[in-house]
């Protein structure tokens, strides 16, 4: 038992070798979505601030979004890939790509977003939308939903 001990010291003391721990200092730059041209969260991200790669310029042109626009009703949404960078909801509210915005009825605060179709009951929402309506980013939250 003593050997075995022992030896597990020495495998686990040899990882810092093999896996050396400054591999996040050196961390290449963040990556562009081809597909939106937003920045992805790094490799490293850990923090709400590091999955939520919105710029300042960014939030305030989606927190100004217009009011009006056509009712396409209430959903209930929760945090949907907090990797995927923009401002998005994916809903069974459309049936095809559209803009749109989305309402928390409980801050009154209005964001614009990309809305996208998705087959089933509840709506998925964006880390950096979620933010901007003040939305709890772990619980099931009511939004209405309005087409441009």
């Amino acid at each position: 038992m003593r050997y075995a001990l022992l030896s597990l010291t020495l495998v686990l003391g040899a990882c810092g070798q093999i896996f050396p721990t400054d591999r996040f200092d050196n961390a290449p730059p963040p990556s562009i979505d081809d597909a939106t041209g937003l920045e992805l969260p790094g490799e490293d991200a850990r923090t709400i601030e590091d999955f939520d790669t919105t710029s300042a310029t960014q939030r305030d042109a989606a927190a100004s979004a217009s009011a009006g626009g056509n009712v396409l009703g209430t959903t209930v949404a929760s945090l949907g890939d907090a990797g995927a960078p923009g401002f998005w909801m994916e809903t069974p509210l459309v049936d095809a790509p559209a803009k749109g915005r989305i309402r928390n009825p409980k801050t009154g605060r209005t964001v614009a977003v990309d809305l996208r179709p998705i087959a089933g009951g509840s709506s998925r929402v964006s880390l950096a939308a979620l933010r901007l309506l003040d939305a709890p980013l772990t619980e099931l939250v009511t939004l209405e939903v309005y087409l441009n």
